[in-house]
């Protein structure tokens, strides 16, 4: 396979995870926008904040001057999912017809509920092609080269395979997929999901309820995103069901670690504050309520988590109201 020339917009720790992975068989850069932490990489040659004692490839260059996208053959979006839009705009004017952007962001936009492909699409000129790459994978296994495997989806079959047989490596797997809309929403939807399993686990509520809660979540899930045209086969795979399981479970998820202090008696300012990092299940869980709400989509368990978070309900109430609500059939 022919190298090609990388350049990751973004240099926390997926964007750092993919950029050592992929120095290993290509030219990549890692963009940060702060200059003194961008020197800061240069000089420690390891992400202490997000990837501490997992060192930079000789061969992973860092920079601060986005106009090194000009060179790229592929452009990774790795950036929180409310900085997309400004990010684009300045990466905009480097943009050429022949470039591949990937958005590795698992968000959606708060004032207009746009996923990430959609804003890429609207901020960036005309180019070859946008994808999407959604699935179980924190970074931190990532970066310690643990067996990982996740989806690329996208409208172009070329770009999809082409970013498939690119990102590939003996521990990093892609599995091709042609629903974007289904991907982007289980990326972000199964952080409301991710939220309420913290919430439970803060509470001691066992692997039963923990289970239910997932799988109920997954329902949920699943009648948002059709209701939006996805496909539902999506839901059952790598992006749906791979990534929830991933993200209710894992002591990296950001999004379980809110739900637990919050199970604790916490306030989300006082949580939020002691995190270096984004909880994009917060946002998501503010967003797709007040959408559900407007189509009249059940959502029960986000439902919960946003009176948690937004309206103070004590965790122990709103678990009480989720159990005791009307009988309902499973499949519906």
């Amino acid at each position: 396979m022919n190298s090609k020339n990388i350049v990751i917009i973004g240099a926390g720790s997926w964007g750092t995870a993919l950029g050592i992975m992929l120095a290993e068989q290509h030219s990549v850069t890692l963009w940060e926008y702060n200059s003194e932490q961008a020197e800061r990489l240069k000089r420690e040659r390891v992400n202490t904040a997000f990837l501490p004692n997992i060192p930079f490839p000789d061969t992973l260059a860092i920079s601060h001057d986005i106009a090194v996208s000009e060179t790229a053959d592929i452009i990774v979006i790795a950036v929180p999912s409310q900085a997309v839009r400004q990010v684009c705009t300045r990466l905009a004017p480097h943009i050429r017809q022949n470039h591949i952007i990937a958005s590795v962001v698992k968000g959606i936009e708060n004032s207009t509920f746009k996923r990430m492909s959609e804003i890429i699409n609207e901020v960036c000129p005309p180019h070859d092609a946008t994808v999407v790459i959604s699935g179980p994978s924190h970074a931190e296994e990532v970066a310690r080269q643990l067996p990982t495997a996740v989806v690329v989806a996208g409208t172009s079959k070329n770009a999809v395979q082409l970013i498939q047989t690119i990102f590939t490596t003996p521990y990093f797997r892609l599995y091709a997929n042609y629903d974007i809309i289904g991907t982007e929403l289980c990326g972000s939807l199964k952080n409301i999901i991710a939220i309420a399993a913290g919430i439970a686990d803060g509470l001691h509520l066992g692997a039963n309820a923990k289970s239910a809660l997932m799988t109920r979540g997954m329902a949920e899930i699943r009648r948002f995103g059709i209701a939006f045209n996805a496909h539902e086969s999506t839901f059952s795979g790598l992006a749906g069901i791979g990534d929830l399981i991933t993200t209710c479970i894992s002591p990296f998820s950001r999004n379980r670690y809110v739900g637990e202090q919050c199970a604790a008696g916490k306030t989300l300012d006082d949580i939020l504050k002691t995190m270096n990092m984004v909880a994009e299940g917060v946002t998501a869980t503010k967003n797709v309520h007040q959408r559900a709400d407007d189509h009249s989509i059940e959502m029960p368990v986000t439902d919960a988590v946003y009176c948690i978070l937004f309206e103070n309900k004590p965790p122990a109430q709103a678990l009480e109201e989720l159990m005791t609500r009307s009988q309902k059939e499973e499949i519906q």
